[in-house]
């Protein structure tokens, strides 16, 4: 698997922690925990990513580096 940048913050509307891979368009996911936030957008990635090679789509290579700062 690629090694994107993640950011995790909490949603206090939501109350939940929300997980984004800005390289990867739409790619966000969410859990109780930053932990639990972070094994979803896993699942996550690799699902972007299958559904990217099965459509043609390019697959963004990993910048390696910080893309924001807070």
């Amino acid at each position: 698997m690629h090694k994107y940048e993640i950011i995790i913050y909490r949603s206090n509307e939501d109350q939940v922690f929300v997980a984004e891979v800005p390289e990867l368009l739409g790619c966000v996911a969410h859990g109780e925990s930053h932990v639990t936030a972070l094994e979803n957008v896993n699942e996550a990635m690799e699902l972007w990513v299958e559904t990217a090679r099965e459509f043609g789509d390019p697959i963004p290579e990993p910048k390696g580096e910080r893309l924001m700062l807070a």
